[in-house]
């Protein structure tokens, strides 16, 4: 509510709520050209797993929201395996990665597994 006009309960993205004009630098990604923003509210009830990322993320950024989009590089198809996954990682930008209750991060990883996994393309 803090960060859009007029939002309500929305678990599935299918709606599109006016950006408070004073957040729109926070969060400009998330704001479509016209102001306004696809939002998918979560609540501990709903997705416990996401409710508890989205609240450490806000209390590291002080920012409580957080941004989707396909997970695949460009030139490539979107994720559809776990493979497909550690490989898109790997070769990109991520840091971290969830899959499950797997948590990887980048940072920890052997660079032999980088070599044998990294894939060509940027991310989209």
């Amino acid at each position: 509510v803090e960060y859009f006009e007029g939002s309500r309960k929305s678990p599935y993205m299918l709606f599109n709520f006016d950006v408070r004009p004073e957040k729109r630098e926070i969060i400009p990604a998330v704001t479509h050209y016209d102001g306004t923003a696809r939002i998918q509210t979560v609540s501990r009830e709903d997705n416990r797993i996401l409710y508890e990322i989205l609240s450490r993320f806000e209390q590291r950024t002080g920012v409580a929201v957080l941004l989707n989009t396909s997970f695949n590089l460009r030139g490539h198809p979107i994720v559809r395996t776990p493979r497909d996954a550690f490989a898109t990682f790997i070769s990109s930008g991520i840091d971290i990665l969830i899959m499950e209750n797997v948590v990887l991060d980048k940072s920890n990883l052997n660079t032999e597994m980088f070599r044998a996994f990294k894939i060509t393309g940027g991310t989209d």
